[in-house]
C-alpha cells in the first residue's frame, strides 16, 4: 500500500482527540489495569486510517517557519514565554507521534531520515535549553535551522505522503516481535541506559497506537483504558528518563551505567506482557 497525495482525512473532532490524547500519553497515575476483553481487531484500513490521521495531525496546527522561528530565538539567547514553550512541547509531540505511526506501519518499520532527524534534534534541543547546555543547545539548534530550510521540508513532506505501508500479517508481526523483546528486557534484574531506552520505546509505540484508535472510535472503552494503562507506564519512565538526561549532562552519572526498574515500572511491565501472554490485548 503506496498512500498518494490524497489521503483520507477525519474530522477536526478526530484530530482534537488526538491532541487531547498526546497530552495525556504521559500522565502517571491512571493505573486502572489492562481491559478484559480486546479491543476492536485490527484490520487493513485500521493501519492506513491511523497513519492517515497521524499525519493529518503532523500537517496541520503548525507551520515550518512557526517552528524555525522557535529555535533561532532560543539560539539567539532569548527565553521562550509559557506560551511559545508549550507551542514548541506541542510541535514536538507531533513529531514523535508521526515518527511512532512510522514506525509501527511502514513496510520497513522504521520513520524516513528527515522526519527522524529532525525528531530527534528537536529533542536534544529541548534537553539542551532546559538543563542550560549552551554547547550541545548551539549544536542541534543549527543543525535544526538547516534541516528545517524549506527545501527539506518539502523533502520530507513527499515522502511522508508517498509512503509503502505494511500489510496486517507484517504489522502484527512486528507487534508480536516488539512485545517479546519487552518481555525478555522487563525481566533482566538491571538494564543499562540503552536497553531501558528500548523498553520505552516500545511503550510509546504502543500508547501511540491506542491513541490514535480511541481518537478515530471514541466509543472504543477497551481502546481508551488501554491507551490510559500504557500512558501510566509511559509517564514513569519518562520520569526516570529525565533524571538520566540530567545526571548525563551534568556529568554525575553516564547514561549507560547499568540499574534496576523501579518497582512501579516493573509491576506495570508485568501486567501488561502477562495480558499479551492470555492474548487479552491485540499486540
Amino acid at each position: 500500500m503506496i498512500f498518494k497525495t490524497r489521503l483520507k482525512t477525519f474530522s477536526a473532532q478526530a484530530v482534537e482527540l488526538l491532541l487531547t490524547a498526546l497530552d495525556e500519553d504521559d500522565r502517571i497515575g491512571d493505573a486502572s489495569g489492562l481491559p478484559a476483553t480486546l479491543a476492536a481487531p485490527c484490520t487493513q484500513a485500521t493501519i492506513e486510517d491511523n497513519y492517515a490521521l497521524c499525519l493529518q495531525l503532523w500537517e496541520q496546527g503548525f507551520s515550518r517557519r512557526e517552528l524555525r522561528a522557535l529555535v533561532r530565538k532560543v539560539l539567539r539567547g532569548a527565553t521562550l514565554t509559557e506560551a511559545e514553550g508549550m507551542r514548541y512541547k506541542s510541535i514536538r509531540a507531533r513529531f514523535k507521534h508521526l515518527r511512532f505511526a512510522q514506525r509501527l506501519y511502514r513496510r520497513q518499520h522504521d520513520s524516513t531520515w528527515l522526519l527522524r532527524l529532525i525528531t530527534v534534534f528537536l529533542g536534544h534541543f529541548q534537553d539542551a535549553f532546559r538543563y542550560g547546555n549552551n554547547q550541545t543547545l548551539r549544536l542541534y539548534g543549527t543543525l535544526l535551522t538547516v534541516l528545517l530550510s524549506r527545501p527539506l521540508w518539502a523533502l520530507m513532506r513527499c515522502t511522508l505522503r508517498h509512503t509503502r505501508l505494511d500489510n496486517l500479517p507484517g504489522f502484527m508481526r512486528h507487534c508480536q516481535q516488539q512485545m517479546h523483546e519487552l518481555r525478555t528486557l522487563s525481566m533482566k534484574p538491571q538494564l543499562t541506559g540503552s536497553e531501558f531506552h528500548d523498553v520505552r520505546k516500545i511503550i510509546s509505540q504502543q500508547v501511540s497506537y491506542y491513541d490514535t484508535l480511541r481518537s478515530l472510535y471514541p466509543a472504543d472503552r477497551q481502546a481508551y483504558q488501554t491507551s490510559r494503562f500504557l500512558a501510566n507506564i509511559n509517564g514513569l519512565m519518562g520520569q526516570r528518563h529525565d533524571g538520566m538526561v540530567a545526571d548525563k549532562l551534568a556529568g554525575r552519572r553516564h547514561y549507560d551505567t547499568p540499574d534496576a526498574l523501579d518497582a512501579a515500572i516493573s509491576q506495570q511491565l508485568r501486567l501488561l506482557t502477562g495480558h499479551v501472554s492470555q492474548g487479552l490485548v491485540p499486540v
